[in-house]
Order: structure tokens, then C-alpha cells, then sequence
């Protein structure tokens, strides 16, 4: 399995980092966390149409780039170190992996290339109000009205479900789980943004009273697809989490440097001096397992489901603790709103849910492996 990093993906890596540096630095952030979308039109215009980051991994028969989750995760890492505010894990990775992963060639023919150029931007409606994210709990109903569908129920926590304008849901039909495309503008769909803890992520409760919607492959094929599209998301938000783990442990790191405490920089007691060393190891093996997670999908492995799991629960235990840490440094500049400390606290905390936690994906691979 190639895991190294290439002089292309480097490249590709500070391309991103200049680019975010320059149009989403974090005081941009902290505008746009305010606003209902969270979302700057301009700069995922340019994402798209400069850099091609919203197609990177799509097909180029669907008009994307044809590269790999490899580079992708690049591209996640440092989103996800810039706080980014967009809907590219919604609609890049949900979305994209939804139609990839689903046998119905027209739809992704239809769907895709919007979402490769960055002129849709779409969605996958899965928890309810339970928040569970087995697909047991999923009672969205779904009804043949002659030649379509109509979807009755709610869905909720959806990612960027009160901006998107196509949304991909799973409901039950007589045949089982099935996947249904919602344009945003149909007819008996209510959308109601949530508060959050993280306001960098933007949440919705979606409410379906007999939505027309088009049926993505055949009912029941949603089960496999659901397998493969959270397994994929698993990892790319485990990207994420490295990146913001990444920037915590700078932040930290840099300030231990420049606060001074009895004529010397605190980063030169022994007590903090250990305690950044700790977080570089937590950090650096969070980045192993990430590679290797990206290398499995960019390589169709069948190891996929399992290193899914794990890199999830490792990403978001290391990513709360590195952020915990990074304010325990600061002291007491790190707890007020002023300082972005609070900022990546809160992003990981919401990243350890959003998927499933730690927990949730320990047991999850316990029962894969057969414990």
C-alpha cells in the first residue's frame, strides 16, 4: 500500500494552505459563524474553479479530476486545520460518496458533475432526532406515488441540510433502506437551521410532509451504499481532526515559546516542555493512521470498514485532548471568546459525535472483527 507523499501532493497541500491562509483565515471564520449558511460564495467559487478541490476525488466522466482519496485527504487536513466553514464534507464526501457508491449510473451522471464544479451543493440527510447512527433507527417513510416517491418523516443534525440545494436521504420503502434525491425548493419540505455548540459546523431539522422525491438505484440498495459512505466519511472527517490537531499543538507550542513566566519562556519548564512532547506523539500517530486509512480507500482495500472505525475513534480522542491541552497552556487567555483556542475545542468536540464517537466505533469494529 503506497503511503508516501509525493512531490504532487505537496504541492497540492500548501496550495490549499496559501489559499485558506489568504481567503478563510480565521477572523473570516469568525464572521461567517454568525451568518445562517456559514458559507463564503466567493471563496468556494474560487475552491472550484482555481483549484478544483470540490471534484478532486470525482471521476473525470462526471467532470471531476480523477485523483484519489489520498490527495482528498490532503485537502481535508487542511481544511480542517483553517476551521473551514463550507460545505465540502457535506456535499464532497457525503454526497459524492452516496452517488459513487450507489449503482445508479443516471444519477450520478445527473448529480455529479454539479457537485464535481462546486454549482450544487449537496447533502446526506441519515440521523433523526435520536441522533443514532445505525440504520435501524432510521423511520423516514417512503411511499410510490406512480412513477416517484414521496417522503414523509424528519430528519435531523443534517450537515448543511438548510443551505443545500439537493439533499440525499435514506428512508424505508417496502423494499428497505433506500436512497432518495430532495431538490431544495420541493414542495412539503421545512428546513429549520439548529444551534450548535461548534458554529463553524451548520446543522439542520429537516421536516418532510409527502416530499416528491427520485429514487437513487432500487429500493433496499441504500443498506450497502450507507456501509460505504460513512465508512469513506469516517475517514475523511478523521483527516479533519488531524489538521485541527495539528494547528492546536502549533498554537500551543507557540505560545510556550513566547510566555514568559520568572524571566522565562513557559515552554522551557520541564512540566510543559512534556506535556507538548505528549500531544506530538498523540498527533503523529493520529497521522500514521490516517494515511493508512486514506491509502486503503484510495486502493479499494478491503480493509477499508475496519481501519475505518479505528482511525475515527483515535482521531477524535486525540483531537479533543490536544485542544483541551492547547487552552490548559494558554491559561487564562485560552478560555475567554477573544482567543481562537475555544474555537478548535469546540470543532473537535463536535467532530467526536458527528459520525459516531469513540465509543460508538470501538464497538463498531469489535462486532466487524467478531468480539
Amino acid at each position: 500500500m503506497m503511503m508516501g507523499v509525493s512531490t504532487e501532493q505537496q504541492e497540492l497541500r500548501e496550495s490549499v494552505r496559501r489559499f485558506l491562509s489568504d481567503r478563510a483565515a480565521l477572523p473570516r471564520v469568525r464572521e461567517l459563524m454568525e451568518a445562517d449558511d456559514g458559507t463564503d460564495p466567493e471563496v468556494w467559487k474560487q475552491a472550484g474553479a482555481q483549484l478544483g478541490l470540490q471534484g478532486i476525488a470525482i471521476p473525470e466522466e462526471y467532470g471531476g479530476s480523477g485523483f484519489s482519496f489520498a490527495e482528498q485527504a490532503i485537502v481535508l487536513e487542511e481544511l480542517g486545520a483553517a476551521l473551514y466553514t463550507g460545505p465540502y464534507l457535506a456535499s464532497t464526501v457525503l454526497a459524492a460518496n452516496a452517488l459513487l457508491a450507489s449503482p445508479d449510473k443516471a444519477a450520478r451522471r445527473d448529480f455529479l458533475p454539479g457537485i464535481a464544479s462546486g454549482e450544487t451543493v449537496a447533502t446526506l440527510a441519515f440521523t433523526e432526532d435520536d441522533g443514532s447512527w445505525e440504520p435501524g433507527a432510521i423511520r423516514l417513510s417512503a411511499a410510490p406515488d406512480g412513477p416517484a416517491w414521496r417522503l414523509t418523516g424528519h430528519k435531523s443534525f443534517v450537515l448543511d441540510g438548510y443551505t443545500a440545494g439537493r439533499i440525499l436521504t435514506v428512508a424505508v420503502a417496502d423494499g428497505g433502506l433506500s436512497l432518495f434525491a430532495v431538490e431544495a425548493g420541493a414542495a412539503g419540505l421545512a428546513r429549520t437551521p439548529l444551534a450548535t455548540l461548534d458554529q463553524t459546523r451548520k446543522l439542520a431539522r429537516l421536516e418532510f410532509d409527502a416530499v416528491p422525491a427520485r429514487l437513487i438505484g432500487s429500493p433496499g440498495d441504500a443498506a450497502a451504499v450507507l456501509d460505504r459512505v460513512l465508512d469513506v466519511a469516517a475517514i475523511a472527517l478523521a483527516a479533519e481532526q488531524l489538521g485541527g490537531a495539528q494547528r492546536a499543538l502549533d498554537m500551543a507550542v507557540a505560545y510556550a515559546k513566547t510566555r514568559h513566566q520568572f524571566g522565562r519562556p513557559i515552554g522551557s519548564f520541564q512540566a510543559i516542555k512534556h506535556r507538548c512532547a505528549d500531544l506530538l506523539l498523540e498527533v503523529e500517530s493520529l497521522r500514521s493512521a490516517v494515511a493508512y486509512a486514506a491509502a486503503a480507500v484510495a486502493e479499494d482495500s478491503d480493509e477499508v470498514p475496519m481501519v475505518a472505525s479505528l482511525t475515527k475513534a483515535y482521531g477524535s480522542d486525540v483531537y479533543f485532548h490536544v485542544a483541551a491541552e492547547n487552552i490548559q497552556i494558554h491559561g487564562g487567555i485560552g478560555f475567554t471568546w477573544e482567543h481562537d483556542a475555544h474555537l478548535f475545542f469546540k470543532r473537535a468536540k463536535s467532530s467526536e459525535l458527528f459520525l459516531g464517537d469513540a465509543t460508538y466505533h470501538r464497538e463498531r469494529l469489535a462486532q466487524r472483527v467478531g468480539l
